[in-house]
């Protein structure tokens, strides 16, 4: 009995099936005009060579006896000419109802109603009783980062999509989506934006805008975190009534060029919990390359906890016996002051003090240089586009317009005597190539890329990439900086900073009772409590009841984590 209300919704509701209908009605008129032409000729036929007289009900059973080829053998013609008739009738049948009806029926019958089934199937509005959750309104690489964090913290979350037959499938495929226009209220008030912890306007800069008024018109509390693309778009969104307002391309920039090596070493600060620092420590070229962070001490001479060492994209565990490697990160916690030192020991080595070389122009490389020219830092840059030439005038210390992959133009350009080199053209692939042959020309370079698709990761550190960092990424952590209330850590891809609530099975417990690191891989960084103050990890702290834990890991850690202990 469903079959029939559906069937009548999906050939007479939906507008954009009825030229399907028609074309369908096409090739049934077609059918009945070609049965009721042979009818008449087996008329004339039978009459005129046969002597015979036969109904008009007799014509149609005879033309369709011998279009579907079943032939009953009752009425035959027994003239040449009749047979000669017989069998164009016969080829016509197997051609209009054995061939052409079964595809023209799926085409124009039964796939339109398959996908308007499909697309009844999707969700058109939150559960009852949703509350404080996340609305992104596109899916996007940065929304798809962001629905795996969200996810992992518990935090409930619906994206935007609108066409229903994507949003169906999405549906089925687990993500929570909710079809609709992404400008229109009525999407807003079926997705409970009254009630919902964040909207993330993550469009293009012209429809965040319109997000903006559609959601401040519809609630005054409710928190709009907009992407901008572009730097002007930054005032627009904000006087629309966006609470944060996130330009991902000129912060990509930004930190890149933080983790840059130039001129003399000094620690890279990623971010900060409280009153405690988090902080990448550059060894290349000093005495600690090669020595045991037991010979090391950085403890016990800085009273900085050492809480991990990246290898190029690796997080390696951090035990007493873990020797650093030239290319080596160290990642400490402890103060200001206590980096500070650290820094005074650094400073002294490795003073290179020639041209980083900036290879591509477009927002993220223009963001990257004046990033490094604040710092006192000489920037050269590489762009392809002759006639990006006027607006990159001033944005580096000297230009080179070409291909980047001549060698000729990257060793005039300094590469061979650069202390780093950022990749921060929008083509991974090329950004993978250019990573492979700087490596090649220049062992001891450091080289910064930036990435778009989370899958190539991996690739690019094996080309020789020493820190890569994405838009999406970026954006996720503001995001989730601003749910947890936090400041943001980027500390690359890959690996997160996760705040999690002390579980019941380690309430009581001393850090080293729980086994965190053994049993998840995590590594407990400091403890947060009620009062917000953050608290440095030590192998003798007592997990408080109220507070949280700040564990340093990826995904798969945290659903050890998860596993193991909620």
């Amino acid at each position: 009995m469903k079959f029939i209300p559906s069937l009548l919704l999906s050939l007479l509701i939906p507008m954009r099936k009825r030229p399907n209908i028609r074309a369908l009605a096409s090739y049934v008129l077609l059918l009945v005009v070609t049965v009721a032409l042979f009818s008449v000729g087996f008329h004339l036929i039978m009459y005129h060579f046969e002597g015979q007289d036969h109904s008009w009900i007799t014509g149609v059973y005879w033309a369709l006896t011998v279009m579907t080829t079943l032939g009953f053998g009752d009425i035959t013609f027994h003239s040449d000419v009749g047979r000669l008739f017989s069998i164009v009738v016969l080829l016509a049948g197997v051609v209009l109802l054995l061939i052409v009806l079964p595809f023209v029926f799926i085409r124009f019958f039964y796939a339109p109603w398959i996908e308007s089934r499909i697309r009844f199937q999707a969700p058109r509005t939150v559960p009852s009783g949703t509350q404080n959750h996340v609305i992104l309104c596109r899916l996007d690489s940065l929304a798809t980062t962001l629905m795996t964090r969200l996810r992992l913290n518990g935090i409930p979350h619906f994206v935007i999509e609108p066409d229903p037959l994507k949003a169906a499938q999405m549906h089925i495929d687990g993500v929570p989506v909710v079809t609709g226009r992404v400008e229109d209220r009525a999407t807003y008030e079926s997705m409970a934006v009254a009630q919902c912890r964040m909207v993330v306007a993550n469009c293009a800069d012209t429809t965040n805008t319109n997000i903006t008024l559609t959601v401040r018109d519809l609630s005054q509390q409710a928190s709009i975190a907009a992407v901008a693309e572009n730097e002007q778009s930054i005032d627009l969104l904000e006087l629309s009534g966006s609470n944060h307002v996130l330009p991902l391309k000129h912060q990509l920039g930004e930190h890149l060029g933080n983790r840059v090596n130039a001129g003399h070493l000094h620690c890279h600060v990623v971010g900060r919990m409280g009153d405690l620092l988090i902080a990448e420590v550059p060894v290349q070229n000093t005495p600690l390359v090669g020595r045991s962070l037991r010979d090391i001490n950085i403890r016990e001479s800085y009273e900085l906890n050492v809480v991990a060492v990246w290898e190029r994209g690796r997080m390696v565990p951090v035990t007493p016996d873990t020797i650093l490697a030239d290319g080596s990160f160290p990642v400490v916690v402890g103060s200001a002051e206590q980096i500070a030192n650290l820094d005074t020991y650094l400073v002294i080595y490795n003073p290179n003090f020639n041209p980083v070389l900036v290879i591509g122009g477009g927002k993220v490389g223009c963001a990257t240089a004046q990033t490094l020219r604040k710092r006192g830092v000489t920037v050269h840059m590489i762009e392809r586009e002759e006639a990006l030439r006027s607006s990159l005038e001033g944005v580096a210390d000297k230009l080179f317009i070409g291909d980047a992959a001549d060698l000729e133009l990257l060793m005039g350009a300094g590469l061979a005597d650069a202390p780093s080199v950022l990749l921060t053209t929008n083509d991974d692939a090329m950004n993978i190539y250019l990573a492979v042959y700087c490596r090649r020309l220049n062992p001891n370079l450091r080289i910064i890329s930036r990435i778009t698709h989370e899958r190539n990761i991996e690739t690019i550190h094996l080309a020789g990439a020493d820190f890569v960092l994405s838009s999406a990424s970026l954006g996720a952590e503001a995001v989730m900086s601003l749910l947890q209330r936090r400041e943001s850590v980027i500390l690359g891809e890959g690996f997160d900073l996760f705040y999690v609530p002390v579980p019941v099975k380690l309430r009581g417990e001393t850090l080293s009772d729980g086994h965190i690191r053994a049993r998840t891989g995590l590594n407990v960084l400091a403890l947060r409590l009620p009062n917000d103050v953050v608290v440095p990890a030590t192998a003798s702290m007592i997990l408080e009841p109220n507070g949280e834990l700040v564990m340093l890991g990826d995904e798969y850690q945290r659903k050890n984590f998860t596993k193991e202990f909620l």
